[in-house]
């Protein structure tokens, strides 16, 4: 009876580990808001009043995604060359140099921007190759949820940034901003020096020629032997591949687009990280202050630890659910969940709710509560976490790192214009504003249901096989590869359905 993949010890820490760069984009991204509530923080960098203009904190705010951007598409390149965990820990570091921009800053509100896009070269490559590094390395049966702990540590990175600042913000220098910027050394040291103890993914290995070492770091992370049937499969689905792409010479940027099936798939991880952004949770995070000051909470500090909150408990939900669940499913039970929400919440907040003085209609601000959190609820639970490991698992080795950079760019890019423009959106046309997010979650749905395959339990290969075989996503979760017809595969695999011919019945596909 042939033996089964385990959850061992050194795949769950793997896992964890390269999920502090998650908790870095958490942290970094969190801290900001806290900020323009802090007395010394407004003196120095506020204009004479100690104001903050719509244009001056958008830049601030934005700057920090602006770098992300930029560094979410040089990434893929990085990890190519120097390999993914070297990658990382390169990443990590450099954050430390943004850091030391921004705690340096005395009076010039442009240097602490500056500083904030340099950490965001950092974040944005973090956030392209962790979960590339956690896909290619975990075994199949906790793939979803090792690469799902990223956003799980995004949403404690972001809870964190809060309570710090609760805990600062009533220091009447700058050590009410300086020190939760300075913790931000920890997390980068922590990541930078600890993922150089874990081993290289295996897929990289194998495509640099250290075969036994891909099959050690497989066998190791599946906590079976090296000669396990399950391994010499996975090894020769890798082998298979990489011969397939080796066959095409190296690859161009213009193949995203043009390879087999690719321009398919290279659009639709756009797509989903960009709905990740459009689905609306950072909206909650960006006017929740005005939100629960419709109850009489007064505290921005408190409003924010109470939406955090929520977020992190629906991630640890969201684990379970991508675990049990699968992807499509989820992603879009969590989209049309979050088009109710949108739209109650429009309503409520537009002809509802006392626009001079929200406190006349607490039932209204209760209302906005309710719904405000319910959002995050379903955000937290399917399309944060789910997002990643679905772009994660999308593309072939060949392709994957150009085409995660490409796919999460396009979150970030998103992200910087929800960040900078929301104050200046929400100040013309208010609660309507949601309106926008419901739309655009109502059209996730469809994407979702007509364009997403179910990949739960599959190996990596044999998802890029069912898109190279134009599985219909509708049907894709009943899909049995071992039935597919020997002259309905595609010239680029079916090199690979021959090997996999000769391969013993007794090997199990992975």
């Amino acid at each position: 009876m042939p033996s089964k993949e385990k959850v061992t010890f050194i795949a769950c820490f793997m896992g964890l580990v390269a999920s502090i760069g998650g908790f870095m984009f958490g942290y970094v991204s969190g801290q900001i808001s806290g900020y323009f509530g802090m007395d010394d923080y407004a003196r120095r960098f506020g204009d004479a009043n100690g104001n903050f203009s719509a244009v001056r904190q958008g830049t601030i705010t934005g700057l920090l995604p602006a770098g992300c951007l930029v560094g979410a598409l040089i990434s893929g390149k990085l990890a190519d060359t120097v390999g993914r965990r070297l990658a990382i820990s390169i990443s990590a570091l450099w954050a430390s140099i943004g850091i030391v921009i921004e705690i340096s800053s005395e009076a010039a509100w442009y240097q602490f921007a500056i500083g904030r896009l340099v950490t965001g070269f950092s974040i944005g490559s973090l956030s392209v190759v962790v979960p590339m590094y956690q896909s290619e390395s975990s075994p199949a049966i906790i793939r979803g949820i090792l690469v799902s702990t990223y956003q799980l540590f995004i949403t404690l990175g972001i809870w964190t940034s809060y309570v710090v600042d609760w805990g600062t913000a009533d220091k009447p220098n700058s050590a009410s901003w300086r020190i939760p910027n300075g913790i931000g050394f920890a997390w980068s040291l922590i990541l930078g020096v600890g993922i150089l103890f874990l081993p290289e993914s295996p897929r990289y290995a194998y495509t640099r020629g250290r075969t036994e070492e891909a099959r050690r770091t497989i066998a190791r992370m599946g906590g079976i032997d090296e000669n396990d049937p399950i391994v010499n499969n996975q090894i020769n689905q890798i082998r298979v591949k990489l011969e397939e792409e080796l066959a095409q010479g190296k690859a161009s940027w213009i193949e995203i687009f043009t390879g087999p099936r690719m321009f398919y798939r290279t659009v639709l991880g756009i797509v989903l990280q960009a709905g990740q952004q459009l689905q609306g949770a950072n909206f909650f995070f960006y006017y929740g202050t005005t939100i629960f000051q419709a109850t009489g909470l007064k505290d921005s500090y408190v409003t924010q630890i109470i939406l955090g909150s929520v977020n992190v408990a629906c991630t640890f939900a969201g684990l379970w659910v991508v675990h049990k669940v699968g992807r499509r499913k989820a992603l879009m039970a969590g989209a049309a969940w979050t088009f109710v929400c949108f739209i109650i919440y429009t309503f409520v907040g537009q002809f509802a709710l006392d626009p001079v003085n929200p406190q006349n209609t607490p039932q209204a601000g209760s209302a906005l509560i309710v719904f405000s959190a319910l959002a995050i609820a379903a955000f937290a639970t399917t399309w944060g976490p789910i997002v990643w490991i679905a772009v994660a698992e999308l593309y072939p080795t060949r392709y994957r790192a150009p085409c995660m950079a490409l796919a999460t760019a396009s979150n970030w890019l998103w992200n910087f214009l929800i960040s900078f423009f929301t104050r200046f959106i929400t100040d013309k046309i208010h609660y309507w504003y949601g309106l926008v997010f419901a739309g655009c979650c109502l059209v996730l749905v469809f994407v979702v249901f007509f364009f997403l395959m179910e990949t739960k339990d599959r190996s990596l290969e044999e998802i890029d096989t069912m898109y190279l075989l134009h599985v219909n996503p509708i049907h894709s979760a009943k899909w049995d590869g071992s039935k597919v017809p020997e002259d309905s595969a595609p010239s680029s695999s079916h090199g690979q359905e021959q090997v996999l011919k000769q391969e013993p019945q007794s090997q199990p596909t992975v």
